[in-house]
């Protein structure tokens, strides 16, 4: 049984615990992890050189209607696909629907590309806080934030937060979380 769909964008270079402890704590969870990015079929491994996995979809070929929640891991991998014009496209039509959106790390690069972090409260590696607030974002160092549908980490060491946030607003009515 699969309680929701999750979307995961990835390019090579991802921070390799940020995208593994992820995709284990919704799959435990019994959701259903996607993982998609620049081409189909593309293996990536990820920075540390400890884990990989196989792009699924090309960004082009989902359509967010499709998915509950988009997930995205940081690293390089944020930076690389910040450069696919369909990868932000659909990061930015995802957002556009007010469902869960959680980047950790470098993952906000990816927010920022797609426009949607402009008025919004959000945290990051301490090397992004300038482009957030260059793009209009106001950037804290919490371990998590939630500003509406968008949920922020910095770091491995806050997955637990970050999945337990990412889960929470699975695990609520439609819509509800996203109001908080």
């Amino acid at each position: 049984m699969c309680d929701g769909r999750v979307a995961i964008p990835l390019a090579d270079d991802f921070e390799d615990s940020e995208f593994t402890v992820s995709v284990d704590r919704l799959t435990n969870a019994g959701h259903e992890v996607v993982v998609f990015g620049s081409k189909a079929g593309e293996i990536v491994t990820g920075k540390q050189r400890q884990a990989r996995a196989t792009i699924e979809h090309a960004a082009a070929e989902l359509d967010p209607d499709d998915f509950d929640a988009l997930v995205i891991p940081g690293g390089y991998s944020p930076d690389h696909l910040r450069l696919d014009d369909g990868v932000v496209d659909f990061v930015r039509r995802f957002h556009d629907r007010h469902r869960p959106v959680a980047a950790i790390c470098h993952g906000p690069q990816l927010l920022i590309e797609a426009d949607v972090v402009r008025g919004r409260t959000l945290t990051s590696w301490p090397s992004v806080r300038t482009d957030l607030e260059n793009a209009g974002a106001q950037w804290i160092d919490e371990a998590v934030m939630v500003d509406g549908n968008l949920i922020t980490s910095r770091n491995p060491s806050d997955l637990d937060a970050f999945t337990g946030e990412i889960l929470r607003h699975l695990r609520a009515p439609s819509g509800a979380a996203a109001a908080r």
